[in-house]
């Protein structure tokens, strides 16, 4: 082969958006696949890792029909190995630009969606439930560690999930990093999926004016009251900066979705108002940024 093929080679590699898909079974994987086919992309089902490498060579010979295409692994697969980081090591070494994606929840999550659906965990053998759930982990470990973007499903349903998959992936107009705002209560948990956390408690709490009690963060008043106080607006400045100030690094380093978790007590009030201020300074800037309240309708 000559070096123009060679390089020709390489370049339709790294043109090849490629997504790959991995995660905790009773996760949602397949969700995340049918959201994917909903914005373009060829999805591949199912895949053993081993057929990894040779389903992207054929994905970056196949031309435009192919472009987008995503491949979902699991351990059902007996050909399912363990070393996926690898994997996907070996893939950006052949020039390629795979986006790794994990989908996890919750045990508890899990194991009721199992019951729920009355199956066995694929790697549950003789033993509990809750047995196969933690060997899944101990296999999956690397991949999460190592994913470019974290789908926690725990307080997700499966419209919620897939709206957040589409979000994400779905082809933009202008290409660059695209942003969520989260907020959520403390109480509830840390969101898992979050690329930053932010605290905004030393924020006096709306809750402890009656007026506002029972209204939330998108709502005028509370909004006012909260973006009225003193170091919120200066709060929301300097970290959207500081936000801004890392998107050439992270479009480097082929990051595409970043999830920016804005906190409270209860995820009603302070974490609303403070997440709708920061993802319009975020549009106003150029980068896409929606917002999502996880713990809003909780109280």
């Amino acid at each position: 082969m000559g070096v123009a093929a060679v390089q020709a080679g390489k370049s339709d590699r790294s043109e090849l958006d490629l997504v790959i898909v991995t995660g905790i079974s009773g996760g949602g994987r397949s969700t995340v696949a049918r959201a994917l086919e909903n914005v373009g992309y060829y999805v591949i089902d199912n895949l053993p890792e081993s057929l990894v490498g040779q389903a992207a060579e054929l994905a970056a010979a196949g031309g435009e029909e192919v472009r987008r295409t995503a491949m979902v692994l699991d351990v059902r697969s007996r050909a399912f190995m363990t070393d996926l980081v690898g994997v996907i090591e070996d893939l950006r070494k052949g020039g390629f630009k795979p986006h790794l994606v994990f989908v996890d929840a919750d045990d508890d999550i899990i194991i009721r969606r199992f019951e729920k659906v009355r199956r066995a965990h694929p790697l549950q053998g003789d033993g509990m439930l809750a047995d196969g759930i933690a060997a899944e982990r101990r296999i999956l470990e690397p991949a999460r560690g190592s994913a470019d973007t974290l789908f926690d499903t725990t307080h997700l349903n499966e419209n919620q999930l897939r709206s957040r998959v589409e979000e994400a992936f779905l082809a933009p107009s202008t290409p660059g990093l695209q942003f969520t705002c989260m907020s959520f209560g403390f109480k509830y948990g840390i969101p898992r999926d979050a690329d930053y956390v932010a605290d905004v408690r030393f924020l006096p709490n709306p809750y402890w004016v009656p007026t506002l009690r029972e209204h939330t963060g998108t709502d005028q008043d509370v909004s006012d009251y909260v973006l009225g106080q003193d170091g919120a607006e200066e709060f929301v400045a300097a970290y959207a900066s500081l936000l801004l100030g890392t998107t050439q690094g992270f479009e480097r380093e082929g990051k595409r979705y970043m999830t920016i978790a804005i906190g409270c007590t209860g995820g009603k009030h302070r974490s609303v108002a403070i997440a709708e201020s920061l993802a319009k300074r975020l549009n106003a800037a150029g980068f896409p940024a929606g917002t999502h309240h996880r713990d809003r309708g909780n109280e």
